[in-house]
């Protein structure tokens, strides 16, 4: 018995470990610039004007999620910024999610946005791509992933920023599991959050430093780009949150190889 205990408190230390990775620094010192790299731009938003341009992005998801409901009043572009807002009305929560389904959906390249992170830990801004086809098969290559470039879940640290892929949505969904990345002052000011998507893998970088580069999950299917402010699902998770907070992006660029 003393041996199934050991064992089985083994297991469970294997599958907390699987479940978040320790926080790493940049694996190299040198920036990725994507025009020095052959790529040229060929989608971009910079959210210009005073309404979200609706012939790249619609409110994706209206209606209740987690604890709250996605709603069109916590978007908002002033300024050449796109403000994806969690806010507080009575006992409701309202937070807000854009996507380019149906308007762009595209494979492979460089995707980017530059972005200044919300200030509470329990809500946390996203920048994501997705596959219309995951529920629908488990290999990635066909039916697609999604693909976390960037949320910022300040509960695991102000200077830590989270990446991941998800495929085969269902009772035998996968997942990388957590990748932590670690780069100081990243929760002040704005940054750029960047993903290189290959037929063969993904690397994910911030401020063009490279910090994980991944061969599972690989998507080879056209999949959309969403933006978003998200909560939890347990209520002491927003304990430590302060509302209204935002999450504010400049721009979203894509870029394809020339």
């Amino acid at each position: 018995m003393r041996n199934l205990v050991i064992l089985a408190a083994g297991l469970l230390s294997f599958l907390s470990c699987l479940a978040q990775r320790p926080a790493q620094p940049p694996v190299s010192r040198e920036r990725f610039h994507p025009f020095s790299n052959g790529y040229a731009l060929v989608w971009e938003d910079q959210f210009n004007g005073d309404k979200l341009d609706t012939s790249k992005w619609a409110v994706r998801g209206v209606g209740p999620r987690a604890l709250g409901f996605v709603s069109p009043e916590a978007v908002k572009v002033k300024d050449g910024f796109l403000t994806l807002s969690a806010i507080k009305r009575g006992d409701s929560i309202l937070i807000s999610a854009v996507g380019t389904q149906g308007r762009y959906m595209t494979k492979y390249g460089y995707f980017e946005c530059r972005a200044k992170l919300q200030k509470s830990s329990g809500v946390w801004g996203a920048f994501w791509i997705q596959s219309a086809e995951i529920s629908k098969g488990e290999d990635p290559s066909s039916f697609g992933a999604e693909i976390d470039i960037m949320e910022f879940f300040k509960k695991l640290g102000a200077d830590i920023v989270s990446h991941n892929v998800h495929w085969a949505y269902g009772p035998h969904q996968q997942s990388t599991h957590g990748m932590q990345s670690y780069l100081k002052g990243v929760s002040k000011g704005f940054h750029k959050f960047g993903l290189e998507w290959f037929p063969d893998k993904y690397i994910f970088y911030i401020d063009g430093y490279k910090f994980y580069e991944v061969t599972k999950g690989i998507s080879n299917i056209d999949e959309y780009l969403i933006l978003s402010m998200e909560l939890p699902s347990d209520k002491m998770d927003l304990r430590n949150t302060v509302f209204p907070d935002e999450f504010i992006v400049d721009y979203v660029k894509v870029y394809k190889k020339k």
